[in-house]
């Protein structure tokens, strides 16, 4: 079955592809498809990811996986959170987020954070049952980022479990552990 990952991140289509391969589901993106992205408007990851779904799966006529995932910093009362992919402005790349993320911790000794991420599937954009999993995945802001893997804010996320950042895990020990990754096999367990 064709499913599309609304999505316009390649990192994030790598991992999901990874992750749903099980299903033996082709994934496509919906920048593969040339689908606009849509705006991100709702105050918590689950109505975004909705809100996602929603429009990739009307504009592709096709089931749709989509995710509203995020950093959330204790001691930022919870930012970045729904804005992680624009914490630093919406032009703004990984490496902008980052360097505001570390500028805020700066006079901060609580480094507790976690990413938490939102998933769900619709069969259509009309779907009234969509199937929703939560993941979250504890850790901490390290200053100093570490590792060339993953994206986002992997490299000061640091995984206390692991003794690294998430940019120093391979790819398949980040989807096993990850907040997407506990997401995803939630959901592929309500899939199957």
């Amino acid at each position: 079955m064709k499913v599309v990952l609304a999505t316009r991140n390649p990192g994030k289509l790598r991992e999901m592809q990874q992750l749903f391969e099980p299903l033996g589901w082709s994934l496509v993106s919906q920048a593969d498809l040339n689908i606009d992205s849509a705006p991100e408007t709702r105050m918590t990851f689950v109505e975004n990811a909705l809100d996602k779904a929603r429009h990739v799966s009307e504009q592709s006529g096709l089931p749709c996986i989509a995710d509203d995932s995020g950093l959330v910093v204790s001691a930022l009362n919870g930012a970045p959170g729904i804005y992680s992919a624009r914490f630093a402005g919406p032009q703004k790349s990984d490496a902008d987020n980052n360097v505001r993320l570390i500028a805020e911790l700066a006079d901060k000794q609580d480094r507790d954070a976690h990413f938490y991420c939102a998933m769900v599937f619709l069969q259509h954009h009309a779907h009234p049952a969509p199937v929703v999993a939560t993941g979250r995945w504890h850790g901490r802001i390290v200053d100093k980022a570490r590792g060339a893997n993953g994206f986002g804010y992997d490299p000061h996320f640091f995984v206390v479990s692991r003794g690294c950042t998430a940019a120093e895990l391979e790819a398949e020990t980040k989807n096993e552990i990850s907040h997407r990754g506990l997401a995803a096999r939630t959901l592929l367990a309500a899939l199957s």
